[in-house]
């Protein structure tokens, strides 16, 4: 079995919040098939995601590694 952390999860997406200090919220947009009707639907998560640098400007794509729980709510990293 792989562990999480020689292979960690990498995601794609937008900052839409850049309002904390050294933390972003990135948006991640996925696409899921309906299982009825076959059709294509957008659905959303947020995700925060540590920035040290603090560089990271809104509207910005980028992405965002798992990392180990740096607070109750954020597990990412910005690469």
């Amino acid at each position: 079995m792989i562990s999480n952390l020689t292979h960690p999860r990498t995601l794609a997406g937008v900052i839409v919040s850049t309002k904390m200090n050294k933390t972003v919220v990135v948006e991640v947009e996925r696409q899921v098939k309906h299982p009825v009707y076959g059709k294509y639907l957008r659905r959303h998560k947020r995700y925060l995601a540590h920035d040290e640098t603090g560089k990271c400007q809104l509207g910005a794509k980028v992405q965002i590694r798992e990392t180990r729980p740096m607070s109750r709510r954020k597990s990412f990293i910005v690469i």
